[in-house]
């Protein structure tokens, strides 16, 4: 007769009673509630379960009741077959100095398929090492990837021929840059450039990769090839990726006001509108890398401080065209940048700004002095310290007026205002104090003003306009990609910025000149819509022919006159450009 110790029969039931892996306990906890009937919070607590979870398992399984707790062992040989056979084949494959991919294609034209992971490990388990990188004339025969030519003004071909492009879109705007002296421009400004590429054909080339906002500027090699682009730069062949990033480190900063003086006045003549209203705003451009140097600031987007690249951006309220960037700011700098803008503005224009709209954070109450000594009317917020919300909650009810908001489409149309006069520290003279409440926040926003006269139901209205500045500062970012610029892609920002000015005011001339409501559509509407196009293009002896296929807003380019196109290009031989839409 079998006897054993007490003691022995409770190790031996750990076994059963101590599961180690999730199936087994899963199984022992289940038995334990239904066959053993222990309530589900014991069990729970015995199994390792919260209760919840616990009764989550009970209803799994009451509604898959055969689900498989053991499962049978796998048959079969435990090696691989498959390559087995084929192992001294791969060794001898390799002692030619073949790579994996290069003996998969090798078995695969023999009629073995072996996949470059399962050779990788057979030749693992022999011992072989990694291939070292291979120069090309001791790889094997076969496909190799096109290599483009060196992009070279000098070897433009405009030779009688046809092709087809993805950057069709691209050509709708050489009229409007044809009619703006760029080369002069930049020569003006001091910009660099060489006998092959000229400044021209390199910020032509820049230009391209930012009005075709599909992509960052690393992803420049996929369209290398593309002979529509190329044509679009004056070049043979767009330049590589390594050229943008070492041009733009070659601009002096000094050259971006120049240029941007130069830009707008020929982009006014144009016929681009100038408005009398501007809305500001700064913009941290995150950065990526280990720079010490570089400070954290506040990203909206991440909603906490991060180390990036402070701009400072204006955007013309009536034509939401970016008109002045700055994307070299520090900290102590940030507050006088506003000053900066009026005096940049009085050299270009003769005259100071009409009206400036602004948050909290983007000056102090000395700057704002200043703008108002300098006859500059200015909406900000101004900041909600404890004691001042103390005092407007004191502020009787018999205070505050409802107004009606007409200019704006929004739910909350009747807020109340507080309206009165204050004064503040370090400003000289009256300020507007306008609270408003009731317009669908918590807490009440209040907005400080130097216009005295102007009705509050328009200074609500025009603040509340201004948060457009948000969404079209969001489509810069987004479209243009400026938060493309990281550690991984060394372009200048100011180089950047830059580019967004001058794109955003292209966009803003297609869009007045197609009209029928696009005026006020943001440019990836307009990219959709319009410039995302494929096309034909075909050189003859005098013309460039853009043929387009045929798409659904053709019709609105017709009304609009780009039919009627015949524009020479200076730098493409003073070729006519003809746009044909099918």
């Amino acid at each position: 007769m079998f006897t054993s110790e007490p003691k022995e029969l409770t190790d031996v039931s750990r076994v059963f009673l101590e599961p180690t892996n999730a199936t087994h306990r899963q199984y022992e906890a289940l038995r334990a509630f239904f066959i053993d009937g222990i309530p589900g919070v014991e069990v729970a607590r015995r199994f390792g379960y919260t209760p919840g979870s616990f009764r989550v398992l009970v209803h799994q399984f009451r509604q898959n009741l055969h689900r498989p707790f053991f499962l049978k062992p796998a048959k079969g040989p435990q090696s691989a077959p498959k390559s087995d056979p084929l192992r001294d084949l791969i060794i001898a494959l390799r002692k030619q100095n073949l790579s994996i991919y290069d003996i998969s294609r090798d078995l695969a034209h023999q009629g073995h398929s072996l996949s470059p992971v399962t050779v990788a490990q057979i030749l693992k388990d022999e011992g072989f090492a990694r291939l070292p990188r291979r120069a090309d004339d001791e790889r094997p025969p076969g496909s190799r990837p096109t290599t483009a030519d060196v992009a070279d003004v000098r070897q433009l071909d405009l030779s009688p021929r046809s092709f087809d492009t993805q950057f069709g879109g691209l050509f709708l705007f050489l009229p409007m840059l044809a009619a703006i002296p760029l080369d002069r421009i930049l020569q003006a400004a001091g910009f660099p450039g060489s006998d092959m590429i000229p400044p021209g054909c390199a910020l032509r080339s820049l230009l391209a990769l930012k009005l075709f906002g599909t992509a960052r500027h690393r992803h420049v090699m996929s369209g290398v090839l593309d002979q529509g682009l190329a044509l679009f730069a004056g070049l043979n062949v767009i330049p590589k990726r390594s050229f943008l990033t070492e041009y733009s480190c070659r601009i002096d900063p000094v050259c971006y006001p120049e240029l941007m003086r130069r830009w707008f006045d020929a982009v006014g003549r144009l016929g681009l509108p100038r408005g009398r209203s501007f809305d500001l705003d700064f913009h941290t451009i995150p950065f990526h890398g280990e720079d010490a140097l570089v400070e954290k600031h506040y990203v909206s987007k991440r909603s906490r401080r991060q180390k990036g690249i402070l701009a400072f951006l204006v955007q013309d309220a009536d034509t939401r065209v970016f008109c002045y960037a700055n994307g070299e700011l520090r900290k102590d700098q940030q507050s006088a940048e506003i000053l900066r803008f009026v005096r940049f503005w009085k050299e270009r224009t003769g005259q100071y700004p009409q009206e400036l709209i602004f948050d909290s954070k983007l000056t102090t109450y000395a700057k704002l002095h200043e703008l108002n000594r300098l006859g500059i009317q200015f909406i900000t917020l101004r900041r909600r310290s404890k004691g001042l919300m103390r005092e407007i909650d004191r502020t009787p009810s018999s205070a505050w007026r409802r107004i009606e908001l007409k200019g704006v489409s929004r739910e909350y149309n009747h807020p109340r205002i507080l309206d009165r006069r204050i004064s503040l520290a370090d400003y000289d003279g009256p300020m507007r104090e306008v609270i408003i409440t009731d317009l669908g926040h918590e807490e009440p926003t209040i907005l400080l003003t130097n216009q005295l006269t102007r009705t509050a139901a328009r200074l609500v209205e025009r603040y509340a306009q201004r948060m457009i500045i948000e969404n079209s500062i969001a489509d810069g970012i987004d479209f243009f990609h400026m938060d493309a610029l990281s550690s991984a892609v060394a372009m200048k920002v100011n180089c950047d910025l830059q580019l967004t000015l001058m794109a955003s005011s292209l966009y803003r001339l297609l869009a007045g000149r197609i009209g029928r409501g696009y005026e006020r559509a943001e440019s990836r509407h307009l990219f959709q819509d319009f410039v995302n196009a494929t096309a034909q293009v075909t050189l003859t002896e005098s013309d460039i022919l853009v043929r387009y296929q045929k798409r659904a807003h053709n019709p609105l380019l017709i009304a609009a006159g780009f039919d009627t196109t015949e524009t020479h290009i200076p730098w493409l031989g003073r070729k006519r450009l003809q746009l044909v839409f099918g």
